[in-house]
């Protein structure tokens, strides 16, 4: 009988035991850029919601848990770096496996370059270079050299990968804790500058504003909890493989949690829901005027913070898109090319270069058009998100399904649980369409064909994607000859023979 934890790695190719639990951890930990993540949504959440912000984190917290424990059962029986493509195969078949590996990768071509802008952005205002960010075509010569040197680092080996990770989330988590702290401090001593209020219990009820703004909050909340699964994806590179990436993921959501309402906590006590809610069209840089609120010269500590987990967060960005990837191609789903394996670095080196390749183009055009535009694009990825999370959960249910009656664990774990989560998605999912589809909810205001452009941009990288996925069914057949499969009963956790 085989192992529960059975290791089902191919024996060629990824480089193995590249790195421990810890490192997935740290990784799947800055994939979400946490500073930059509370940066860009705090001031909307706060002005949707008021007070009640951190119960606002904390119920977008429960679906990701919900998804995180679908990765984590699903990891067990299948070890590929492809996650969400090769398990959605497995359980439900090609067709839908496919659009779920094209949406991860889009979701990596579509943020990296916002997320180098950011980094570079608030690198130069620790720095005092204000006038270098009002210069464009600096900062985005630098947004694209950070892309290139990100992706070499990716290149290069992922024990690089991880030490750089190691190092920048000491200094992203150093930074939000001494800022959490002076904030906190400042409220109790009464000297803060801004109409600061007393922390309260109550401020964890996400229902307290009503359900409608609870709504809008939601979907935000799925973007800052968005990346964790970047340790999973590492999982071919990962000691104790067939375990330790789904602990990494699990363990980065409840992390991701504590940070999240603390500091949403001392943001709101410190500023006031007025300051905030004024100021939420300011989104990332809403930190840039707090730092200098409440830390004076001391500021560039929390601008340090935001351009650490803008860097951090290209870098693990890559990460997903780029093996995922390289699963499609090695189960021809993709042209073989994007399956090439570095012969010295033992990474995806071709399809890591076109992931990056693509995201500097994107950036680039995009950014042409207009700085909204970008953040249009951006508004989209909470579609990209919510689908193949959604899917996965539903593949969880899916492969498993006929030992979920076994054990009360089985079913509410395996079974129960994703299912919940994927139903909480679909529904965000709608409610996104619906919100989106109102140009004046854009950043831009402008309609794309009577649309929001948000919408517009989700609906063509599906299209897109639909339509690449029909052709490559006819040119390359081989993938689609792929049954779904149900779980192995010797890999279901407590299975027992009868």
């Amino acid at each position: 009988m085989a192992d529960a934890t059975e290791d089902t790695r191919p024996p060629e190719g990824l480089k193995a035991n590249a790195i421990g639990f810890v490192d997935a951890l740290v990784i799947g930990l800055n994939a979400t850029s946490p500073a930059y993540s509370l940066a860009a949504v705090i001031g909307p959440v706060v002005a949707l919601v008021g007070v009640y912000a951190p119960g606002v984190m904390l119920a977008s917290f429960v679906p990701m848990l919900l998804i995180a424990s679908a990765f984590y059962y699903l990891n067990r029986v299948d070890q590929d770096c492809g996650t969400t493509f090769s398990w959605v195969t497995r359980a439900m078949g090609p067709w839908a496996g496919w659009i779920g590996g094209w949406a991860i990768t889009m979701t990596g071509v579509l943020v990296v370059g916002s997320l180098a802008d950011v980094a570079v952005t608030f690198a130069l205002l620790a720095f005092g270079l204000d006038s270098w960010v009002e210069n464009e075509w600096v900062r985005q010569t630098l947004t694209v050299l950070v892309i290139l040197v990100m992706t070499a680092v990716c290149v290069i080996g992922t024990e690089v990968s991880a030490r750089v990770q190691n190092v920048l989330i000491l200094a992203q988590v150093a930074c939000l804790l001494a800022f959490a702290v002076v904030a906190i401090y400042r409220v109790y001593a009464d000297t803060s500058s801004l109409d600061s209020v007393d922390p309260a219990f109550s401020w964890l009820d996400p229902f307290g504003a009503g359900g409608a703004p609870l709504t809008a909050g939601l979907l935000l909340g799925v973007f800052i909890y968005w990346g964790w699964e970047s340790a999973v994806n590492l999982t071919e590179e990962v000691e104790n493989s067939a375990t330790a990436p789904g602990k990494a993921a699990v363990w980065s959501t409840v992390i991701l949690l504590v940070t999240y309402v603390s500091v949403a906590y001392a943001v709101v006590a410190y500023a006031g829901p007025a300051f905030l809610a004024e100021n939420a069209e300011e989104e990332e840089f809403i930190f840039a005027l707090l730092a200098d609120e409440a830390m004076g010269a001391w500021d560039w500590v929390v601008l340090l913070a935001v351009s650490t987990s803008g860097i951090a967060s290209t870098q693990t960005t890559i990460i997903p898109a780029s093996r995922t990837a390289l699963s499609m191609a090695r189960r021809h789903a993709l042209p073989a090319h994007f399956g090439h394996i570095h012969s010295r670095f033992r990474t995806p080196d071709v399809s890591t270069w076109w992931v990056a390749a693509i995201a500097i183009a994107w950036y680039l055009v995009v950014r042409q058009i207009s700085e909204n535009a970008l953040f249009d694009s951006l508004t989209a990825l909470s579609l990209l998100i919510a689908f193949y999370y959604a899917l996965t959960g539903l593949a969880c249910a899916v492969y498993y399904r006929r030992h979920l009656t076994e054990s009360l664990h089985n079913f509410l774990l395996i079974g129960l649980g994703p299912v919940v989560g994927a139903g909480l998605l679909g529904w965000l999912l709608v409610e996104s369409i619906g919100d989106m589809a109102d140009p004046a909810n854009s950043y831009s205001g402008v309609s794309w064909f009577g649309l929001g452009p948000p919408l517009v941009i989700g609906i063509g990288i599906t299209l897109a994607g639909v339509v690449l996925m029909v052709v490559w069914r006819f040119v390359s057949p081989v993938f689609w000859s792929e049954r779904p499969e149900v779980a192995d009963p010797d890999l279901v956790p407590g299975h027992k023979e009868p």
